[in-house]
């Protein structure tokens, strides 16, 4: 998700680093490594200090979505000219995709990693740890609750909610920042985030990364950006704080970086990334991990950052909220539009004569519109649109608006065509209630999407 740039940064992380008591050395190695887990064999580079003596480690686990090592190359080249042995591999593929992951899978690939790093030449294998980014940042601890071969953990923009409750936090986040308001932003954020959920079609949607935390033991670096606007910055650090408290692990760094995105990019809002990193976090994490070897880490955390909106808990969906019924309820209402003009040509071209009546006539048009135009505008809000919504109006994208107008199209149509129904006596036949059966099924449907709500 994210590309890193080597910037100025590295060097001063190269100077503060210099007050550790081993040799720093003044370039790094590459060399290529293979691991096998579970049943794949991924690829590495391990960028190391030269000379000076066994270092520590770090194996670095990606954010979510497609990488490979070089997204990851500047700050592992930081690191090891900080004298840290550090290890960036292309992220799985089989098994991994927007459908489909398994946190377990990935841990188990970090420790993997792990496992090639400790017995490279030059490492101290006792002192070899995880980094994780983001999606990295639920995946990282996962793999030091499972092994004690992994020395501490480094997390960057971690999370302390789920990944359901994450993402609606940070739909919700964009949307209001573009000026959305309203209906749009309740469906994208929890109508929508709920029903993936409940149809499995979004992974790991429910994984609670606390009782993790409460089974790691090893050190931990927690990094968060003050102006994180994808993962809830100031309950994770708080989060964190409590968990490790609890548990008795007081060994614990949290450290906010004001100025700072998800990433620890610096920002001027949150929303945009600037080159390089935030001032100190290279400088950090390399004197952190060094001094890991002289003594256990005094407890430390900023306090949480502020955030305009907190992250709420999903509600389970009813049972007419399940996916099969808001399938079955669209493609009938569907169907019932489209019935009407399909069954009219049908007759025409056999050579009949079928009379169309004005107000049933745009009944089929607008709802056919409705239902076709929010699964094209709902496929492009989920794949990514909702995290730049585009032009606003009243407190409405353009497509959201013209929807909503629309929809009320439908319910007015709807009215008129019952009406002359009703005094035609049941004019117009199987044809036209069929059609008001699918505008019956509409109304409730639409209400339930925000499409007639404000």
């Amino acid at each position: 998700m994210l590309l890193w740039k080597r910037t100025g940064a590295i060097g001063a992380a190269i100077a503060a680093v210099m007050a550790v008591s081993s040799p720093i050395p003044a370039a790094a190695s590459a060399g290529d490594v293979s691991f096998t887990s579970h049943g794949v064999t991924l690829h590495g580079t391990v960028v190391a200090p030269e000379g000076g003596g066994a270092a520590p480690g770090i194996v670095m686990v990606h954010g979510s979505g497609e990488h490979d090592r070089d997204d990851y190359r500047a700050e592992a080249e930081a690191f090891a000219k900080a004298g840290i042995a550090t290890l960036i591999y292309d992220k799985r593929t089989a098994g991994y995709s927007l459908f489909e992951r398994d946190y377990s899978v990935l841990a188990d690939d970090a420790l993997a990693a792990v496992q090639a790093l400790r017995s490279r030449p030059g490492v101290d294998p006792a002192r070899v740890g995880v980094w994780g980014l983001s999606e990295g940042g639920w995946v990282a601890p996962l793999a030091a609750s499972k092994s004690e071969d992994v020395a501490f953990v480094v997390t960057i923009g971690a999370n302390g909610v789920s990944p359901d409750r994450q993402q609606s936090w940070a739909f919700e986040t964009y949307l209001r920042r573009g000026g959305v308001t309203g209906s749009m932003v309740d469906m994208v954020s929890s109508t929508n985030m709920r029903t993936l959920a409940g149809a499995g079609v979004f992974p790991e949607a429910g994984y609670d990364p606390v009782p993790v935390l409460e089974k790691v033991r090893q050190p931990v670096l927690g990094m968060w950006g003050e102006l994180d606007r994808l993962t809830p910055p100031g309950e994770a650090v708080r989060i964190f704080r409590e968990t490790l408290e609890r548990t008795g692990n007081r060994q614990y760094t949290l450290k906010v970086f004001p100025q700072a995105q998800h990433a620890l990019r610096p920002t001027t809002d949150g929303f945009d990334k600037l080159d390089g990193f935030a001032p100190g976090y290279l400088d950090l994490v390399g004197t952190w991990v060094n001094g890991l070897k002289d003594g256990p880490v005094r407890p430390s955390a900023d306090p949480p950052p502020v955030q305009a909106s907190q992250s709420a808990a999903l509600a389970p969906l009813a049972w007419y909220e399940t996916p099969w019924s808001q399938i079955a309820v669209w493609a009938l209402a569907l169907l019932a539009f489209a019935a009407y003009p399909v069954t009219a040509l049908f007759r025409r071209r056999r050579g009949g004569t079928v009379p169309l009546a004005k107000p049933a006539c745009w009944l089929a048009s607008t709802g056919l519109l409705a239902t076709v135009g929010f699964l094209v505008y709902y496929v492009v809000l989920t794949t990514g649109a909702a995290m730049a919504p585009g032009p606003v109006l009243l407190g409405r994208t353009l497509p959201w608006l013209a929807l909503q107008l629309i929809a009320v199209g439908v319910v007015a149509a709807g009215v008129v065509t019952a009406v002359s129904w009703w005094r035609a006596k049941g004019g117009g036949g199987i044809r036209v209630g069929l059609l008001l059966a699918g505008a019956v099924l509409f109304i409730p449907w639409a209400v339930h999407w925000g499409l007639l709500v404000p």
